[in-house]
């Protein structure tokens, strides 16, 4: 029954009401959750991280996805609940100051969604200008709190063949990771992944379906150093 709850909870985001993220915020519409405390609570110290990376798998589809990273990486207990904490301030200034992406806390991370009609042209892996404002900021945020590690994945939907949407899906996450390492933030937090096509949110027979499996998530959670620091009270 724990298990069951847990899953439900980790895989949602909080509500408002509980002084984090909108309604609002970005591009579409957020679940609600539980809070991060109770989070923490479920996930119990010290079973935390094995649970997570199996409650990550289910989630991310057995492929990596951001969120099945970040529930991977989730330490629980009251370790849990500190980072977690932690994370509401960062995802607060990010929903604040990019109004372009979907900004949502999952777990004891941050996940953020961009339709790739923000960032890219059609078939092209070159940031539009217009991007760069978002990314801009996304880069102060990420310097500000530099205890994390980023996962940048790339996605398109199922048009076109995998030896092209496989490839365009690697480029398009390298030219957001290579933007952000271009404004200082330390090319060591940073990884990267394309999908393709594989890893849809929505129905690919429809043309709004499509647009919003064409997308870059990003995925940010603590590092050892940031977890450390959870552990001994002084984060």
């Amino acid at each position: 029954m724990a298990f069951v709850m847990l899953l439900g909870s980790c895989a949602s985001s909080r509500p408002a009401s509980d002084g984090s993220l909108s309604d609002a915020n970005g591009t579409g519409a957020r679940k609600t959750g539980m809070t991060k405390t109770a989070k923490g609570g479920l996930l119990g110290a010290g079973g935390g991280a094995v649970l997570g990376g199996v409650i990550g798998g289910l989630v991310g589809g057995g492929r990596g996805t951001a969120a099945g990273a970040i529930l991977g990486a989730a330490v629980g207990g009251g370790t849990g609940a500190i980072i977690g904490r932690r994370m509401d301030k960062q995802a607060a200034e990010l929903q604040r100051d990019m109004a372009n992406a979907k900004v949502e806390r999952v777990g004891e991370g941050i996940k953020i969604t961009f339709d790739s009609g923000i960032l890219f042209d059609t078939n092209s892996s070159a940031l539009r200008p217009a991007s760069q404002a978002d990314i801009s900021k996304l880069a102060a945020t990420l310097q500000k709190y530099a205890d994390t590690n980023v996962l940048i994945e790339g996605h398109t939907d199922n048009t076109g063949t995998d030896a092209i949407n496989q490839p365009l899906s690697e480029r398009r996450a390298q030219a957001v990771a290579n933007s952000l390492t271009a404004m200082e933030v330390a090319s060591s937090r940073v990884s990267t992944k394309g999908l393709g096509s594989t890893d849809p949110i929505a129905d690919n027979t429809t043309a709004e379906g499509r647009q919003a499996n064409r997308r870059v998530e990003v995925a940010i959670f603590a590092n050892e150093k940031m977890k450390k620091a959870a552990e001994k009270g002084t984060l």
